[in-house]
């Protein structure tokens, strides 16, 4: 076993899932200047799958900290200061909970507008 798990798979996995992904998710759309519906909810499910994957890499590492021989790794990830790494997916699932809703409530609205217009009494 690895005296760290800071030199782990798993650490950089969660790295990449929590911070590059939902960044350069975010920096696309800004980018954008116009962007569909089903693009929107596209990045929305991706952003709570990468959730997921950060709630199971966090899992492991506090696993793998158990193992590890490193006090510096009991500290981040088997102590209070663990909850605030769990605060990144629960942010991120909110973000694409939110989008999800925007793309149901902006369709529910123009199928409504559009039913309006179609049975508008003449």
């Amino acid at each position: 076993m690895n005296k760290s798990v800071f030199i782990e798979f798993d650490f950089f996995a969660l790295i990449i899932f929590s911070m590059i992904l939902p960044v350069s998710l975010y920096g696309y759309m800004m980018w954008k200047r116009v962007i569909s519906r089903h693009t929107v909810l596209l990045f929305a499910v991706i952003l709570i799958m990468l959730s997921g994957v950060d709630v199971f890499l966090l899992q492991r590492l506090k696993a793998m900290a158990r193992l590890s021989t490193s006090l510096l790794d009991d500290t981040i990830f088997r102590s209070e200061i663990s909850l605030a790494l769990y605060l990144i997916p629960a942010v991120f699932a909110g973000i694409g909970m939110n989008m999800i809703s925007h793309v149901l409530v902006s369709h529910v609205t123009d199928a409504e507008n559009k039913f309006d217009r179609e049975h508008r009494p003449r």
